[in-house]
């Protein structure tokens, strides 16, 4: 009985060392479990996108530069005007006492020019004849200056009374201007959207203040206006397409175009870590939407470039990789020592699958991007298989020469519906 336990013994031992041996050696790495798909050539065209108001493209507030009650309104909130309507009235009647008092003025002024002409006529005639009479010796040269000197101050006289009927006649055209500003007229055509008065209130009219009495909107021209980044303001320019989707209006979008661009910033939180610098753009409606009103909420599409026959892949497939990590990687060199550098350097990369299901690292160089995918300018070509997720996967864990293969259909991590074409 000893011996068969001496070979049972041996029999366990041997067995230990063999799968101890196993373990000991080296066994490949996972397969690691991501999507794929291939470069494809197709159009690609790069999108600005933003937020804002739909608003009337031109706005005017209606006031008056005339202090008074308002005693007729002639439109209400809603109604359509056209250029000239007479929207509303002041009260005239202080106006036009002013403007019969002006006339008067003028009309005085006006018979005092008549009378300074007679005396200048007559001082003319007296000096001509005083100058004949000295000619023959008739009369003295004391006579000739004096009748000269008359007939200069009638010739002023005349020119102060001239002077006088322009003043009493300016004032008059004031007067005049001022009763007619008392009607208040629309100087557009479009829509009262907001009232301000209501007749009885008491109109303030100042030059350095507007008291305005109503709003009116020309809304057959609509914009929006955004707020765009700095980063991406440099690629708009006026007359580039856009599509504006209303909010209240959902599933619907209406074509546009930028038609103005800010030069100047807004700057929000200047100094602070949460600074931002935008650009008010603005895009114009091509025409009004059918119950599009000013205020509603929109958002901006706009197609500021587009290249075609561009090698294209999806836009989760580009990452990003130290430099330092990538096969082709040579440190630089200044004066035969490796220069240091302060902060690291990255290089952006996709993962080509090679026929043996291995993640290859390749350097590209990137053009436009669209909401979903990214130009390939260099590294890439049509039909090259690539990996393009998961994100984690993608961006931190694969590896250079990492086996790869795509999950199955049902199951663990494989991805319903039947997984990407």
């Amino acid at each position: 009985m000893k011996w068969w336990k001496a070979v049972i013994a041996g029999v366990l031992f041997l067995g230990a060392a063999a799968i101890t041996a196993g373990g000991l050696k080296d066994r490949p790495p996972p397969t690691v479990e991501v999507q794929m798909s291939k470069a494809r050539k197709g159009t690609i065209t790069r999108t600005i996108t933003g937020a804002g108001k739909v608003q009337a493209a031109t706005t005017v507030k209606i006031s008056s530069n005339l202090s008074g009650d308002l005693i007729e309104l002639s439109v209400k909130e809603g109604d359509r005007v056209t250029k000239g309507q007479v929207l509303g009235k002041i009260d005239r009647r202080r106006f036009e006492a002013s403007v019969n008092q002006a006339r008067a003025s003028q009309n005085a002024a006006k018979a005092d020019v008549q009378v300074a002409e007679v005396e200048a006529q007559r001082s003319a005639a007296e000096y001509g004849r005083v100058e004949g009479l000295v000619g023959k010796g008739l009369a003295s040269g004391a006579e000739l200056e004096q009748a000269k000197a008359a007939k200069d101050t009638a010739d002023a006289r005349v020119a102060a009374a001239r002077q006088r009927y322009e003043q009493a006649s300016a004032v008059y055209d004031e007067a005049s201007t001022d009763l007619s500003k008392t009607t208040l007229t629309s100087p557009i055509e479009g829509n009262v959207i907001e009232m301000s008065r209501e007749v009885g209130e008491r109109v303030r009219g100042s030059d350095f203040s507007e008291d305005v009495v109503m709003t009116i909107a020309a809304l057959s021209a609509m914009e929006v206006k955004i707020e765009v980044g700095e980063h991406e303001v440099v690629h708009l320019k006026p007359g580039q397409p856009a599509e504006v989707a209303v909010d209240a209006l959902e599933g619907e979008t209406f074509p546009g175009s930028v038609v103005e661009i800010a030069q100047k910033a807004l700057i929000k939180n200047p100094g602070t870590e949460a600074e931002v610098t935008t650009f008010p753009v603005t895009v114009a409606l091509d025409s009004r939407p059918p119950g599009v009103l000013p205020g509603m909420s929109a958002e901006v599409r706009i197609s500021s470039e587009t290249h075609n026959d561009a090698v294209l892949v999806p836009i989760q497939a580009v990452t990003v990789r130290s430099e330092k990590t990538l096969p082709d990687y040579k440190p630089p060199v200044e004066g035969g020592l490796t220069a240091k550098r302060k902060t690291e350097s990255l290089a952006k990369v996709v993962f080509v699958v090679d026929s043996d299901n291995k993640a290859q690292v390749r350097r590209v160089r990137t053009g436009i991007a669209s909401d979903t995918e990214l130009e390939i300018l260099e590294g890439l070509q049509e039909g090259d298989k690539i990996v393009e997720g998961p994100y984690r996967t993608l961006s931190k864990e694969l590896t250079h020469g990492a086996a790869v293969s795509e999950p199955k259909a049902g199951g663990p991590g494989g991805m319903k519906g039947g997984g990407k074409s």
